[in-house]
């Protein structure tokens, strides 16, 4: 295997969200300075999600304000509904904005009620205001959580995500992800909808996002290797999951670990453009910003070839 894959680092907006400590702003910059500096060519930055709900969120202008743009490099921010486009769309203005922004859905009526707070119908016009709003001005990459699975209606029907996907890309999203939010999918579910989808929209930049919750995240990402997916989430650490003031998940809710998903890619050829020791200090400066250990295997081991060449 000689493709390359586009991975996007989420330590800093899907990870931080699940923690209950606010991390402060400089070290949200520095960490965000040191995944750029790694390689990594698309970065989840932050989320306008409105203070109350995500506090760890509400320095997110000032995020943008402090990091550096440069070519090559996007930084995305997560929008819920149309406020948090304008405000993307003022920070933009001020010349500190985001490049890409993310408009969520959610498969199921439940989990839409439960984390964005409305009906799956009001939603998808949400979100037709929110691409209107945009007015062509960002990368916007449309997200179905739980694509694989509803902690409250259990199984979703791989149609209605299709039927997502296919809507979202009607509507101008430029790429779609496809979230298993709580580590419900199985590598033959992930290469049966990846499949689809490719047929059905062969070109689109359908993004891999696996959380780790019942240990099969990096299964199931080798399995979209092989259906063809060359863009991953992931999250260094392995952080992550619903909100901290949201909760639907339980155990370990955090993304697939980039440690362990570059490590593993590299090893069966894939380029990632990430540079390994660069990528070890990032991972050694997330757990020093949250103060403890966390969930990669390949940070207390080592990459492979460190290993070997050690």
């Amino acid at each position: 295997m000689t493709d390359a894959v586009t991975i996007c680092e989420c330590f800093a907006r899907d990870g931080l969200q699940h923690e209950p400590a606010f991390v402060p702003t400089e070290t949200k910059i520095a960490l965000l300075e040191a995944f750029a500096d790694a390689g990594f060519r698309r970065i989840e930055a932050t989320g306008y999600s409105h203070p109350r709900w995500v506090p760890a969120f509400a320095d997110a202008s000032d995020v943008l304000a402090g990091v550096t743009h440069r070519p090559g490099v996007a930084f995305k921010a997560t929008c819920p509904n149309p406020r948090a486009v304008e405000r993307a769309l003022a920070d933009l203005e001020r010349g500190a904005g985001a490049e890409e922004l993310s408009l969520l859905v959610s498969a199921s009526e439940s989990h839409t009620r439960k984390n964005l707070r409305t009906t799956r119908e009001r939603q998808w016009e949400r979100v037709a205001e929110m691409v209107a709003l945009a007015g062509g001005r960002f990368r916007l990459i449309g997200v179905v959580s739980v694509a694989f699975g509803c902690p409250f209606e259990g199984p979703v029907d791989p149609g209605r995500v299709a039927e997502d996907v296919a809507r979202l890309v009607d509507l101008g999203a430029d790429a779609v992800t496809l979230g298993d939010t709580t580590g419900v999918a199985t590598p033959a579910a992930v290469t049966g909808l990846f499949a689809r989808l490719d047929r059905a929209h062969p070109g689109l930049p359908v993004v891999a996002h696996f959380h780790n919750t019942r240990g099969t995240a990096i299964a199931n990402a080798v399995a979209a290797l092989d259906a063809g997916c060359r863009h991953f989430d992931s999250a260094l650490g392995g952080v992550g999951g619903h909100p901290s003031r949201i909760g639907y998940g339980a155990g370990l809710t955090g993304n697939v670990c980039t440690e362990d998903l570059v490590s593993l890619f590299e090893a069966m050829g894939a380029d990632t453009g990430i540079d390994l020791d660069a990528l070890a200090a990032a991972s050694r400066a997330c757990e020093e910003a949250l103060g403890r250990p966390l969930h990669s295997m390949v940070a207390r081991a080592g990459f492979a070839r460190s290993a070997a060449a050690a």
